[in-house]
């Protein structure tokens, strides 16, 4: 019997060979996107990271710096609770320092970091029993006002930098109008409603008085409600003082709209109290009790660890959790086009705690990407 000769190995054909290199592709293609886009938003599920910013890293007593930076916005506050979050629970954390770096935003997102910092300060929760009540001393940066300011009514005291802008106590609705636009170029919404005033907000048309009430009578509420914060986080003033005139007057020149002064113009009297809305510097907003002192973070930082009561500790602060593909390749999420839904969600009329002048900042934040 003759011996048959080995079969050759079988060689996989180059159809094959691309077909398994294109799924393999897909699928690693699939995973790299998941990780550059899966959300970590939750902070129940998610804790921010701590870091490690001065003192003996061997101490085990800590101040925590929270960081409350940009627009405040639903969707895009979900860093600054984590954080609160991650102190809350953390015993080791003897107190906390909230930096306030942030123009203000909406109502929602100012009440809810708001009541988390309340709950933080008392230890009560009621998702949480148990946790330890920690001091909260402010720290203001460039800027803390209005949702700014309002986010920092929990602490025991406040410190602003010299540069510091804050105050701001007051609320807006902004609500676009192209009526004019559209009367003028043929176009028109044509509205199809029941009850008198469901139309009100719409840009199409121009405000009744009757559809513009509800709207006064929002904001009116929203404004007592932030004098309320206010009176409760500065129990030394009361809301008649914040809202009585006079605290500031001075004689001010008229002046173009580069700047310049007009010459012949008589002088205007410019009249100012605590919350009539505008910005204050910091040393007006210490001489009007909007502030306890002027100061800088590691000034913060001393004072809370006096209410504490520990003299050794090291400051800690926290980073956002880092997706997957940031880990493997230290690559970024960018941030996506803005899309319909997007920009759906930034031109939808609201109530806002924001400084005056940074209305914009506050659409753009509102047409981030959740």
């Amino acid at each position: 019997m003759v011996n048959s000769p080995p079969l050759p190995p079988r060689r996989l054909s180059g159809g094959c060979l691309l077909t398994g290199l294109l799924v393999a592709s897909v699928f690693v293609n699939l995973v790299l996107c998941g990780a550059l886009f899966y959300p970590t938003s939750s902070t129940e599920e998610e804790n921010a990271i701590e870091m490690h910013m001065y003192g003996n890293k061997s101490e085990a007593n800590k101040i925590a710096v929270i960081k409350a930076e940009g627009a405040l916005v639903e969707g895009l506050d979900t860093h600054i609770l984590s954080q609160i979050e991650t102190a809350a629970k953390d015993d080791s954390v003897k107190a906390v320092v909230l930096r306030v770096a942030s123009p203000g935003g909406t109502i929602g997102s100012s009440e809810e970091i708001h009541r988390e910092l309340t709950r933080l300060k008392s230890g009560q929760h009621p998702r949480h029993p148990g946790r330890t009540a920690k001091p909260i001393i402010a720290s203001m940066g460039s800027i803390a006002a209005s949702g700014g300011y309002y986010i920092a009514m929990p602490a025991s005291k406040v410190y602003a930098e010299k540069g510091t802008l804050t105050g701001s106590i007051g609320v807006y609705a902004a609500l676009p109008n192209a009526a004019g636009l559209a009367k003028e170029h043929g176009v028109k919404l044509e509205l199809i409603k029941a009850g008198g005033i469901k139309g009100s907000g719409s840009p199409f048309h121009n405000m009744t008085p009757e559809e513009r009430q509800p709207w006064q009578d929002m904001v009116d509420q929203a404004y007592d409600q932030f004098l309320d914060v206010v009176v409760q986080g500065r129990p030394k003033l009361t809301k008649d003082q914040l809202r009585s005139e006079g605290v500031m007057k001075k004689m001010a020149d008229i002046r173009d709209e580069k700047g310049n002064v007009v010459k012949d113009a008589k002088q205007i009297e410019v009249v100012r109290f605590r919350a009539d809305g505008g910005s204050f510097t910091a040393g007006e907003a210490k001489n009007l009790g909007l502030i306890d002192d002027i100061g800088l973070l590691e000034d913060a930082v001393t004072a809370a660890a006096t209410a504490a009561g520990v003299n050794e500790y090291r400051v800690v602060t926290y980073k956002r959790q880092p997706t997957v593909l940031g880990v493997l390749f230290g690559i970024k999420a960018k941030a996506d086009a803005p899309d319909l839904e997007s920009i759906s969600n930034g031109l939808t009329p609201r109530l806002w705690y924001m400084a005056p002048g940074s209305e914009l900042s506050g659409i753009v934040a509102a047409s981030g990407k959740r």
